[in-house]
């Protein structure tokens, strides 16, 4: 384990280092210089067209999910943990300057997802189900073209394994540990059978992932329809609570952000080891991990949508980044730095961060229930929104009928992330995610013309719609 450690860690160090970051901010910044900075010009337009639709019926054929359906179970996947302790850890590994470059990530990834959507709904097909699929695998099969498709597999192959790691195994883990903290600071005596709880955790949550994948594409999209904007709207009330009541402390915590973005050592200290490159670092990786834009995993989702328009359903990408990135981790940001917790700077951030921040307004008990409760939701949400992710690589691999074993197996990891010691896996999945950027990279970097081609058809007609 240990020499398999070292292998990943130097991997690691390659796929998440100064070039992929540039990568990924510099693939974005293109995309939103070529569509004239789309998610600022258009904000208005795209949040008419989204969230302004939510209370609408929408209508969803046999094959395909409802655009809404298709941005929550794209949300489920990243609203989860890393909305919450991947913020932590940005903050105690990166200073409180990394949400500034998470922001930046944020602002220039809602362009990188868009196009990933986009082009997922242009080169999208039908399979044997008759169900819409697309995603990365299928754009760059049906744009590039089949002489790279090896591109595609490759994909694939980091997405289908990353889904059991980050997407799987990572937030269930997380949630057991929610679930326990809280358990235990009301039944102290239960410690004692810590093993037997991890294990009672994993067999409820692999039922119910279970019912839950076995009911196919649809039924994701339901479940996924319903827990996420209430995970959500429960999560914001219980950060804005705390916020509000440390409502002077606002100003400072925003000057802290602004000003350790760029020169966070001096006045974090050397000791703690947190300088300007940790801060850009742990920014943009945990912005990524939480929006996943150029990753191609959420355009996956995406493809499954009713909605026909590349464009209308891009705008639900704009959207997701906006919500995930920008709403939600500032929130959390927000009530670490205003709510007086010491935070330990050079150290992984947990969870138990968080819970002391919520403490400080709304008790021990509450904030431990209410942790618990959200990371639970969150999680769950997560587990079914990568298990899309997943099950569509090993389709695209092996086909249609092969869906059935990666859903078996995937419950079962269900219950190893309850049980086992979590570091390795997430250290092995943190690096798989890197990994399935790069394929997906250059297809953007290949076809991002296309996106822009359909973007700008599409607007000179909205344009010429209002004269």
């Amino acid at each position: 384990m240990q020499f398999l450690s070292e292998i990943n860690a130097a991997i690691s160090g390659v796929v998440w280092g100064a070039p992929m970051l540039v990568l990924l901010l510099g693939t974005g910044l293109y995309l939103s210089c070529r569509m004239g900075f789309l998610q600022i010009r258009r904000f208005g337009y795209m949040m008419r067209n989204t969230l302004g639709h939510i209370f609408r019926k929408q209508k969803a054929d046999k094959g395909s999910v409802t655009p809404f359906q298709a941005l929550t179970t794209a949300l489920a996947a990243t609203a989860g943990t890393g909305n919450i302790a991947g913020v932590a850890t940005a903050i105690t590994l990166g200073g409180p300057g990394a949400i500034f470059w998470m922001w930046v990530s944020g602002i220039i990834g809602m362009v990188t997802k868009y196009t990933e959507i986009v082009l997922a709904i242009r080169y999208r097909e039908r399979n044997d189900r008759g169900e819409y699929v697309g995603g990365p695998m299928y754009y760059i099969k049906n744009g590039i073209g089949k002489g790279v498709n090896w591109l595609g597999v490759l994909f694939c192959v980091f997405g289908a394994l990353a889904a059991f790691g980050v997407g799987n195994a990572v937030q269930v883990g997380n949630m057991t540990s929610s679930i326990k903290a809280a358990l235990f600071h009301f039944a102290p005596g239960m410690e004692r059978l810590d093993a037997l709880v991890g294990l009672v955790i994993g067999l409820l949550a692999a039922i119910l992932v279970g019912l839950t994948l076995f009911g196919g594409f649809k039924r994701i999209g339901r479940v996924t329809e319903a827990v996420v904007p209430f995970a959500a709207a429960l999560y914001i009330l219980a950060a804005l609570a705390v916020i509000v009541a440390n409502a002077r402390e606002i100003p400072a915590a925003f000057g802290q952000i602004f000003r350790l973005a760029f020169s966070p050592r001096s006045a974090l200290g050397g000791a703690a080891g947190v300088g300007a490159r940790e801060a850009i670092s742990w920014g943009v990786r945990r912005g990524v991990f939480t929006n996943e834009a150029g990753l191609g995993s959420a355009p996956i989702a995406h493809a499954g949508t009713s909605e026909t328009s590349p464009v209308m359903q891009g705008l639900y990408g704009l959207c997701e980044v906006f919500i995930d990135t920008v709403v939600m981790c500032t929130l959390t940001a927000l009530t670490l730095l205003v709510s007086g917790v010491s935070l330990p700077y050079g150290t992984t951030g947990t969870v138990d961060l968080n819970i002391a921040a919520f403490a400080t307004v709304l008790g021990a008990d509450a904030a431990s229930v209410f942790l618990c409760a959200s990371m639970t939701l969150f999680a769950l949400a997560t587990v079914l929104g990568w298990a899309l992710y997943g099950m569509r690589c090993f389709e695209y691999i092996f086909g249609t009928r092969s869906i059935r074993l990666y859903q078996a197996v995937y419950v079962l990891v269900t219950i190893l992330g309850a049980t086992t010691d979590l570091e390795m896996i997430w250290s092995v999945g943190d690096t798989l995610n890197g990994l399935m950027a790069v394929p997906n990279l250059i297809a953007l970097l290949l076809l991002g013309g296309v996106a822009v081609d359909i973007t700008r058809r599409h607007f000179r007609s909205v344009n010429l719609g209002q004269q």
